[in-house]
């Protein structure tokens, strides 16, 4: 298990990622062979983080606690560019029958901060989350194209270019010529370039950046079904952009 603070802390994130990505209840032994650690040590860890609401204690195991909503509540408050953003989802999501997205870049991290996607659809490729793919995803490439060079290197760095399709753009030239017809144009477009079954939209949200944050908002659609209707998909993102002002 990689180590980057004092044990203790280390092991008891450990312990809440693994309770809160299971697909149901971890008993606490479970849990000591996942993270690698004492059954001891497990339940020393486990009775702070009940105590705190992250983790609940089932008579099947261990579940996230009530604190995880609030948490995420105000990590999208946080986050939100202005009043109103899940609304603006909303209205992406009925106007275009996809999935939206609102995702930003803040020192030096590219977060899908919001979706329409329900968290049962396991299909949909974009969860909310730590982005790592940004150069095959249009909400990626809408932020990395409006960042300055060095920002947008640091992260390609970091990240890599992973080839996840054949479409996936995995050279450094080609994604920067990319990038710049993304500023020419104004938006940007990934015709199944992080999964083959979806294509997605994404343009920069307008108004200030505060801190070096940058916002987008994207939709995502079938392939088969973005080809049928692309340009409709573009004028039903830029006028929910729009909505943004």
């Amino acid at each position: 298990m990689p180590q980057s603070g004092p044990q203790s802390v280390d092991r008891a994130l450990a312990i809440l990622d693994a309770v809160a990505s299971a697909p149901g209840p971890l008993a606490a032994k479970a849990l000591a062979r996942r993270v690698g650690c004492s059954l001891s040590t497990t339940y020393h860890l486990l009775g702070p983080l009940a105590e705190r609401g992250y983790v609940t204690r089932t008579a099947h195991g261990y579940v996230p606690g009530p604190r995880i909503p609030a948490l995420h509540r105000d990590f999208r408050r946080q986050w939100e560019p202005a009043a109103g953003t899940a609304e603006l989802l909303g209205r992406l999501r009925r106007a275009t029958g996809g999935e939206a997205y609102h995702t930003a870049y803040r020192g030096g991290v590219i977060t899908v901060v919001d979706t329409t996607a329900p968290v049962t659809d396991t299909a949909n490729p974009f969860a909310p989350g730590r982005e790592t793919r940004a150069h095959a995803t249009a909400h990626g490439k809408a932020l990395l194209a409006a960042l300055p060079r060095a920002a947008r290197r640091r992260y390609l760095d970091e990240h890599g270019m992973a080839r996840l399709t054949a479409a996936t753009i995995t050279s450094a030239e080609r994604l920067e010529a990319e990038l710049a017809r993304v500023r020419g144009q104004g938006f940007a477009v990934s015709v199944g370039e992080a999964d083959p079954a979806f294509t997605c939209l994404a343009l920069i949200l307008p108004g200030p950046r505060e801190a070096g944050a940058v916002h987008a908002l994207s939709v995502s659609l079938p392939t088969e079904e973005y080809r049928r209707r692309p340009e409709a998909a573009r004028l039903a993102l830029e006028r929910a952009a729009a909505g943004a002002l």
